[in-house]
Formats: C-alpha cells, sequence, structure tokens
C-alpha cells in the first residue's frame, strides 16, 4: 500500500500497445512496468517561452496504465503564494 499526494483531479489513461501521449514531466503520477518512458527537450522557442510546459516533457508509449495529475506542485505552490497577503 502506499500514499501518493496528488495536485489537482487524478487521471487514469489506459494505454494501447504503441499509443503515445505527452505529459508535462510534473503531471506523470505512476504508470505501469509495461509503459516505456522518455524525457524530451521541447522543441521551438515560440514553444519553450510561450508553451508553460517548461523545457522538458514525458513521453509515455503503452501497453499500461497511466496516472496523471491535472495540476502539478509548482502550479499549486504558485496558486497559494498568489493568496497570501502582503504587507
Amino acid at each position: 500500500m502506499a500514499f501518493l499526494e496528488i495536485d489537482g483531479d487524478k487521471i487514469v489513461k489506459e494505454l494501447a500497445a504503441g499509443e503515445v501521449i505527452k505529459v508535462d514531466t510534473g503531471n506523470v503520477v505512476a504508470f505501469d512496468r509495461s509503459v516505456r518512458y522518455e524525457i524530451e527537450t521541447v522543441k521551438g522557442l515560440k514553444n519553450i517561452f510561450l508553451g508553460g510546459e517548461g523545457l522538458f516533457l514525458t513521453r509515455l508509449t503503452g501497453p499500461g496504465r497511466v496516472i496523471i495529475q491535472t495540476q502539478n506542485f509548482n502550479e499549486f505552490a504558485g496558486r497559494i503564494a498568489s493568496m497570501i497577503p502582503s504587507k
């Protein structure tokens, strides 16, 4: 048994053999052993600076189950910090 802290909503996706999804690295929660993963850099300066995803994406290739979260910890912390009153 394990306890996982997930920010935002949990999305469970069953990938078919050879099916690929790319997600922000901070949004990956867990995946089956059968799922292959690779870290890749985001291509194109426009995507890096305006895409809001950062420099890296995780490429997950099925078959198998993948669990992702809709909000990563940095986004969550930023939202909380923006609500803290300042002097």
